[in-house]
């Protein structure tokens, strides 16, 4: 099991864009994912048309230990994604875990039982380094996958969150890696998202994704429908560049996918929506 932690402080650079859509193309080769929602925002909750008020159980639970994290686990059999949704309550686990031992491990602990059960968890964290993103990094055994928007505030905040990681592997999980950084939001029509990326590789080389996920008006209508971008508009240019970026993540796990034609599959599923909430069990 691959456990990710989707990553970054500064908030609208794509990160729940990209675990939402990453999972949904992984899901379509065959792939068993779980997204764990770890943001109180849940907007990965939302962006699978999840109502937070309809939750039983969430993330938060599972944090704290008062529910095992399997009876939080939300399936969509169209999607073949399962959730681990996030709802209101998880604003205050950040006060309520300082007083578990290890509070750093929560969510590591949580997810040991499940583990075998799924190929890919990624961990949507919220864009902050409190310790609700901690929890994540200590769980992401597979690395860290950090979305950069192209713009320059956003390289400015990388120092940060790199400084960041370098404490969690020297106090807490010295096994943590950053799997890679992907540029998002890429406006083709500017020179500034060329610069930016051109300075991602200049300064960190192979660690920057060759994929770059443009701009993109379906992209950002998905969410409203309660889709991935593999559902909703498959072939639109957001939705190439996440197929190409599920597909260079899994050259890179020298994983295999157990679906072959894997755009065929989404355009199958295109405009499929979520089932509801009453029909999703754990």
């Amino acid at each position: 099991m691959r456990s990710y932690a989707l990553v970054n402080q500064k908030g609208g650079v794509g990160k729940t864009t990209t675990a939402i859509n990453l999972g949904a193309n992984l899901a379509l080769r065959g792939l068993r994912v779980l997204i764990v929602d770890l943001d109180p925002q849940a907007n990965a909750t939302a962006c699978l048309g999840i109502a937070t008020e309809t939750i039983e159980h969430s993330s938060y639970e599972a944090l704290l230990g008062d529910v095992p994290l399997s009876d939080c686990v939300m399936h969509s059999p169209k999607l073949g994604l399962a959730l681990a949704p996030s709802s209101p309550a998880l604003a205050g686990a950040q006060i309520e875990l300082i007083d578990l031992t290890e509070r750093e491990k929560a969510l590591r602990r949580a997810l040991q039982p499940i583990d075998g059960r799924f190929d890919y968890v990624l961990i949507d964290c919220p864009p902050s380094l409190g310790l609700l993103t901690i929890n994540g990094l200590v769980a992401a055994g597979a690395g860290v996958i950090i979305p950069v928007q192209c713009e320059y505030l956003a390289l400015e905040g990388l120092k940060q969150l790199m400084d960041t990681l370098q404490r969690v592997r020297s106090s807490l999980y010295p096994a943590l890696s950053v799997r890679g950084l992907l540029a998002t939001m890429y406006d083709v029509r500017t020179r500034l998202s060329q610069e930016v990326v051109e300075e991602l590789r200049g300064h960190f080389g192979s660690s920057v994704f060759q994929t770059v996920i443009p701009r993109s008006v379906r992209l950002a209508e998905a969410p409203s429908h309660g889709l991935p971008i593999s559902a909703y508009s498959p072939n639109s240019s957001g939705g190439e560049a996440y197929r190409a970026f599920a597909d260079e993540l899994l050259r890179g796990d020298g994983a295999q996918a157990a679906v072959s034609d894997v755009q065929a599959v989404a355009e199958a599923s295109a405009g499929e929506h979520l089932p509801d909430e009453a029909a999703y069990g754990a």
